[in-house]
């Protein structure tokens, strides 16, 4: 356990700070809108950056699953977590003994996706959990209906496997036509397995965008992705009836970093690679320790900012490997004891995922899945964001 003070000086000054409390509050947050629903968020491609294990540990008491896209990730959350994981691709069949190991539950989107399975199943061990994906209008693999009632009735009749969950996912859940189509395509699949006989398992059909645009019912479990991170896609239509749970998430990443560095531009002077931006004026910068192999991406600029002693400051010249630099000339005395965010809330002012998804022409998922590995992440039990010269007892990755 190190201070906040600590973490950001031991090795570099920049780091990741991750709202363990915020986290769990979201999560609450979403209960209120999927009613009995079993939640299982969805914690793949490192926790949305997050940290994968942290997240899950964080999370695993509050949950009753986890769900990941890669082996890898199965393999690790059952390793250091346990419970419940739901591995939401399917995994090449050469793969296949590793996976029934890891006490993951599986996805079959294709027949052919079974015969590897259970022929790594080891004699006299618990039914393995599958969960059948029905493309539904995704397009992006998985059973049809059809389909579906015929891998079903193969997973219930044999004694090796049990039929865990049904599932599919919504290609544009802000559109309630497109949705009401891929709605009925799933209720399609679960008359089929009725049909055949066959126990209707655990359906799973919404995640974030549905639950607060109520596109889709909630039926037996919801699979939040973004949400649980306290982001939405700022274009979602919300519901009225989940405004105010929209409105009452909390962000749960910011990046932070303390100047390496200062330097005096005059007038006419360039800044980083290329020389593309010129100084106006005789300016102060500031160095930051953070460039695009953290996932602080070149396609930030121009128009980036971060925030020091609550005010806003302009990011000038090309961002680098591992640095870029603030127009401090704005803020003077700035030192480098002072603390800049990137991407999160200092004092009044916020820079959110969403502005720096809008800056590089993308999605805030993109912008928090980026976050690299090699960024320290500290993590704060606590709710809030204590000063950064006290002394609270974070976790540090």
């Amino acid at each position: 356990m190190v201070s906040r003070s600590e973490a950001s000086s031991r090795h570099r000054t920049a780091w990741l700070e991750v709202d363990l409390a915020a986290l769990r509050h979201n999560v609450g947050v979403l209960r209120s809108l999927s009613g009995p629903a079993a939640l299982a968020p969805v914690v793949k491609a490192n926790a949305y950056g997050h940290g994968l294990t942290a997240v899950a540990g964080a999370l695993r008491d509050v949950v009753e699953a986890l769900c990941v896209a890669t082996l890898d990730e199965a393999i690790e959350l059952r390793a250091v977590i346990g419970g419940r994981v739901i591995l939401l691709y399917a995994v090449p069949p050469g793969a296949a003994a590793d996976a029934v190991t890891s006490g993951a539950e599986m996805t079959v989107m294709a027949r052919e996706d079974l015969p590897p399975l259970l022929a790594a199943i080891p004699h006299g061990s618990p039914p393995l959990a599958i969960h059948l994906a029905v493309e539904t209008g995704l397009g992006r693999g998985g059973l049809t209906p059809t389909e579906a009632a015929v891998v079903a009735g193969l997973v219930a009749a044999d004694p090796r496997t049990r039929l865990a969950g049904l599932w599919s996912h919504l290609a544009t859940p802000e559109d309630p036509a497109a949705s009401g189509i891929q709605v009925a395509r799933f209720e399609e699949a679960v008359e089929g397995l009725r049909a055949g006989g066959i126990a209707v398992p655990d359906r799973h059909l919404a995640a974030t965008g549905s639950l607060f645009t109520g596109t889709a019912p909630g039926l037996e479990m919801v699979r939040p992705g973004l949400a649980v991170y306290g982001v939405l896609d700022e274009g979602l239509p919300i519901a009225a009836p989940a405004a105010a749970a929209a409105a009452s998430l909390q962000p749960v990443l910011s990046l932070k970093a303390r100047p390496v560095a200062f330097g005096d531009v005059p007038v006419g002077g360039s800044v980083g690679y290329g020389g593309r931006w010129r100084a106006p004026r005789n300016t102060r910068i500031a160095i930051l320790p953070v460039g695009y192999a953290d996932g602080y991406l070149r396609g930030t600029q121009p128009g980036a900012s971060a925030l020091v002693r609550g005010a806003p400051v302009p990011l000038v010249g090309a961002i680098s490997m591992d640095a870029v630099a603030a127009d401090v000339t704005d803020v003077p005395g700035v030192s480098p004891a002072d603390e800049f965010v990137l991407l999160g809330r200092q004092g009044e002012a916020t820079i959110t995922a969403g502005d720096l998804a809008r800056s590089r022409n993308t999605i805030a998922w993109e912008v928090l899945s980026g976050m690299a590995a090699r960024m320290d992440r500290v993590y704060y039990p606590e709710a809030g964001s204590p000063d950064p010269n006290e002394s609270p007892a974070p976790c540090q990755t």
